[in-house]
């Protein structure tokens, strides 16, 4: 890791202000292996699009749980031909439809134990075999601090132990107010119906980022 966390507070410092074209810009002129994670929910159309700008042909990591919505599916597609982006899925060993078939679909938030095994088989082990096949140095995504308690810890950059990346979210200092202003002026589409079967609740967090 080519950060230390003396190196990482002191560029945050320098960050603090910085736009997030301008962030992604720096995290691009690293010349270090660099990927963008993206389950094109809500606002990540935001984040895509700076991407596609500063740092063309970053390899787009998407874990497809296979709950999304039609219209998320849509979208992604829409975003992956309106930047040219270079996006590569991972998948869980078992499909939605046999999980739904067969083993009674996903578990209620309530059984806690079932759950955890549920987002380890349809999230997290998908995000780790693809984080082996890549290895990046860096890591571009989404988070901000309004979104849950544990992302509100986090700064624009971060260390994120368990990948040994430096983790970068460009959009952290922003609202969802301001996130959105930014998507309509750029003609951005923000998915309304997305759907998360790991996390159903907004503020509850997957496990992704708790690295």
């Amino acid at each position: 890791m080519p950060f230390s966390l003396q190196k990482i507070a002191t560029l945050n410092t320098q960050l603090r202000d910085s736009s997030p074209g301008d962030i992604i810009a720096w995290a691009c002129e690293q010349k270090l292996k660099t990927v963008c994670t993206t389950n094109f929910g809500p606002h990540e159309a935001a984040v895509l699009q700076l991407v596609s700008q500063h740092g063309k042909n970053t390899p787009i990591i998407c874990v497809d749980h296979g709950y999304n919505t039609k219209t998320t599916y849509q979208i992604a597609e829409e975003l992956t031909q309106r930047f040219q982006l270079n996006v590569d899925y991972f998948t869980p060993k078992i499909t939605s439809a046999r999980r739904q078939a067969v083993l009674g679909g996903f578990p209620d938030l309530d059984d806690e134990v079932a759950h955890k095994q549920f987002t380890q088989e349809v999230k997290l082990e998908p995000f780790a075999r693809a984080f082996a096949q890549y290895k990046p140095d860096i890591w571009i995504t989404g988070i901000r601090k309004d979104q849950t308690e544990h992302r509100a810890n986090l700064d624009i950059l971060s260390l994120d132990n368990q990948h040994q990346c430096l983790k970068v979210a460009p959009f952290f200092h922003w609202g969802k107010e301001k996130v959105e202003n930014y998507m309509r002026e750029h003609d951005l589409p923000i998915v309304v119906d997305y759907f998360d079967p790991t996390k159903v609740l907004d503020n509850r967090e997957c496990g992704l980022q708790l690295g």
